[in-house]
């Protein structure tokens, strides 16, 4: 009859924990593509990014859209509410410049001036504009889930106010911004818009020439309006808790 050495374990004891390890190994098995689709399927409470494109300014020197056309930029942060709303904050900047070569009802304040500031007037600046903007899509947006519907590409409307602050009039303003976009899912954290809005502003010295008709203005008529046009891309940030309930 053969003796079991004292520091030998038992032979049942070594099956069972190799019995152990194996169901450990099956449950990370299945547990581990349930954790990285809990992953995948993570919703973010930000956005933030940049923009670039061009804008264009309505005022004394130019009355057409895309006339005097500039570069345009900035940064873009987005609070994502739910899949069909969000609050947009920009931060953007836009060279500005013109002329009134060309525009035939041009009178400057004093006609008695002199020289060829009496038939012309130029201007080269930038404009400065911080806005915050409600975005409605018109589709749920996101990636996977498909049982919630969410689109990979939806247009949005936007509405907002912000402040301007621009060079060549030394002028500070208010302004409300509409416009319209379109976002689309790149992978699951990377998003590409085209953006475009309005910006109306209070103020008729953004451009550097205040009234030059002499015509009281009230409102937003007869001020300096500007929009900008933009290629925006952001990353999402900020993960909800996973083990809270979801909007």
């Amino acid at each position: 009859m053969k003796r079991q050495t004292p520091n030998q374990p038992p032979r049942t004891s070594r099956r069972a924990a190799c019995r152990a390890a194996v169901v450990l190994c099956l449950v990370a098995a299945i547990a581990r593509p349930a954790q990285m689709q809990a992953q995948d399927d993570a919703v973010y409470r930000m956005e933030v990014g940049v923009a670039g494109g061009v804008g264009f300014m309505l005022d004394d020197t130019n009355a057409k859209y895309y006339g005097s056309t500039s570069f345009a930029g900035g940064a873009v942060m987005r609070f994502l509410l739910n899949p069909r709303m969000a609050v947009k904050a920009n931060l953007l900047y836009g060279k500005t410049g013109g002329n009134t070569t060309g525009v035939n009802d041009f009178y400057p304040a004093n006609p008695s001036t002199a020289g060829p500031e009496r038939l012309s007037y130029s201007f080269d600046g930038a404009l400065y504009d911080l806005s915050a903007l409600f975005e409605i899509n018109f589709l749920p947006y996101g990636i996977g889930a498909d049982y919630l519907g969410y689109k990979r590409l939806t247009p949005y409307l936007q509405v907002g106010v912000g402040a301007t602050y621009g060079t060549a009039g030394k002028a500070f303003t208010a302004n409300i911004p509409l416009g319209v976009g379109l976002k689309f899912k790149l992978a699951r954290r990377w998003n590409l818009g085209l953006d475009w809005t309005v910006h109306f502003t209070l103020s008729d010295k953004l451009d550097g020439l205040e009234a030059p008709h002499a015509i009281p203005t009230s409102g937003f008529r007869g001020k300096d309006h500007y929009s900008f046009t933009t290629l925006t891309l952001t990353y999402d940030i900020s993960p909800k808790c996973p083990d809270c309930n979801r909007d």
